[in-house]
C-alpha cells in the first residue's frame, strides 16, 4: 500500500511533467465548496481629529458621543457637546472560514458624517457584526490614511489628495468568532470554478483522473466534485487537497469582447474570430485578409513542407464604399489595422457594436 504523503510526492512529480505553458493551476481557477469569505460591519467613533470631525449637522454623531460617555457613567446633554474632533464612521472587513479567534484581520474605516479628514484619529472598541447580528470581531486603534486635505483660510480655497475620509488599519481587528465551514462532505470535495465552462470542467474532471484514477467526476459546468480516496482518509484530507489544487489544466473559455463605454476601454480574449464581413466607417475602410501560405523544403533536404498562415492588413481612408474581409482574422488584426490609423476607442466601439449585429463577431460582447 502506498503511504499518503508518498502518493502526494509522486503526484506532485508528475505535475511537473505534465505543466504547460498554457496551463493553469485547479486552485486559480477554482474556490472550494464552504471555503467563503464573510462580510462584517460596525459602528463607531473616531477620536482625536485636530477640528477635522464631524459639525453640529451631524446630530447622530453628537447622540454617539454621548451614549458613549454614559457607559463610563458620564451623563451629557447632547445639545451641551460642541466638538469637531470625533466622527463617525462605518468599519467593514471580510473574514474568512480559516480565521480562527485570536487572530487578526484588516479593516477599512469610512466617515459617514460631514468630517473633512480621519488623520490622526483612533478608532475606538467597535463590535463588527456579521448578517446574523453576532459580534465576530472587535476593532481598535489607530488609522493609516493614504491621502490628506489642506484648506485655505477663507475656506474657499484647499488642495487634496486621494479620500482623506477613508482609512485603513492592518490587523486592527481582534477575531472574537470562527465561521463554522464544511468542505468534505462524505468523503468529497466540490471544486467550483471561478468561470463556469463545461469543456474546462471536464478537462479537468480527466487532469484529476490522470493522478487519482475515477476521483473525480463534473456534475456541471461549474461543479467538479472529488472523490477522496482511502490512502489519504482520516487525517490525510489536507495533502489530498493540496495535491488536486497543484494539478495544472489547459483551461477553455467563451470568446469575449467587453466594452466599457464609460472610459472608453475595450478588453478582448484570444482567438475572437471575425466571419467575412464588409467594414465601412465615415471615410475608414479596413482590409484585414488571411491567407495561407506553404513553406516547401529545397529537393533531398531533411525539412518538412510547413502550411502557415499571412495576415495582410490594408487601411485606406477613402470618401465611401464598403471593404470586405476575405479571410477569418482575429479581432487583433482588425484593432491593429484600426490603431495604425488612428481611430478612437469610441468608434472601434461602433465598429465592434456593428460587426456583431451583423453577425460577424464569433464573440459574447458584454457592454458596461
Amino acid at each position: 500500500m502506498i503511504r499518503p504523503y508518498t502518493q502526494f510526492i509522486l503526484a506532485l512529480c508528475g505535475l511537473l511533467l505534465a505543466a504547460s505553458v498554457d496551463a493553469s493551476r485547479i486552485k486559480d481557477i477554482t474556490t472550494i465548496a464552504g471555503q467563503r469569505d464573510n462580510q462584517l460591519v460596525g459602528y463607531g467613533l473616531v477620536v482625536g481629529l485636530a477640528g477635522d470631525g464631524d459639525s453640529q449637522q451631524a446630530e447622530y454623531t453628537v447622540q454617539t458621543i454621548a451614549n458613549m460617555l454614559e457607559r463610563f457613567g458620564i451623563s451629557v446633554d447632547p445639545n451641551d457637546l460642541r466638538s469637531r474632533n470625533v466622527a463617525a464612521v462605518m468599519v467593514t472587513t471580510d473574514i474568512n472560514s480559516f480565521v480562527q479567534p485570536g487572530s487578526r484581520i484588516d479593516v477599512t474605516v469610512s466617515s459617514i458624517g460631514d468630517a473633512d479628514s480621519l488623520s490622526g484619529g483612533i478608532l475606538l472598541q467597535t463590535p463588527l457584526l456579521g448578517a446574523d447580528n453576532n459580534v465576530y470581531a472587535v476593532a481598535q486603534g489607530s488609522l493609516l490614511i493614504g491621502g490628506f486635505a489642506v484648506s485655505g483660510g477663507d475656506g474657499g480655497t484647499g488642495i487634496q489628495r486621494n479620500h482623506p475620509t477613508v482609512a485603513r488599519m492592518p490587523r486592527g481587528a481582534i477575531v472574537e468568532r470562527g465561521i463554522n465551514s464544511q468542505t468534505i462532505k462524505e468523503g468529497t470535495i466540490t471544486f467550483l470554478l471561478d468561470n463556469p465552462d463545461y469543456a474546462t470542467a471536464t478537462l479537468m474532471e480527466e487532469a484529476v483522473n490522470r493522478f487519482f484514477p475515477g476521483a473525480a467526476k463534473a456534475k456541471s459546468a461549474q461543479n467538479l466534485v472529488v472523490s477522496i480516496p482511502e490512502a489519504f482518509r482520516g487525517g490525510s484530507e489536507t495533502s489530498f487537497i493540496a495535491s488536486v489544487e497543484a494539478i495544472q489544466v489547459e483551461t477553455d473559455q467563451t470568446a469575449r469582447v467587453v466594452i466599457d463605454e464609460r472610459t472608453g476601454t475595450i478588453v478582448a480574449t484570444a482567438d475572437v474570430r471575425l466571419s467575412p464581413v464588409a467594414v465601412s466607417h465615415g471615410n475608414i475602410t479596413v482590409s484585414v485578409a488571411t491567407t495561407p501560405v506553404i513553406s516547401q523544403p529545397g529537393a533531398f533536404s531533411p525539412g518538412e513542407t510547413v502550411e502557415a498562415e499571412l495576415t495582410e492588413i490594408e487601411v485606406v481612408e477613402v470618401e465611401g464604399g464598403f471593404s470586405e474581409i476575405i479571410g477569418g482574422p482575429t479581432l487583433s488584426d482588425l484593432t491593429t489595422a484600426l490603431n495604425s490609423l488612428g481611430v478612437s476607442s469610441r468608434d472601434m466601439m461602433v465598429i465592434l457594436q456593428s460587426i456583431k449585429s451583423a453577425g460577424a463577431l464569433h464573440a459574447e460582447l458584454i457592454i458596461e
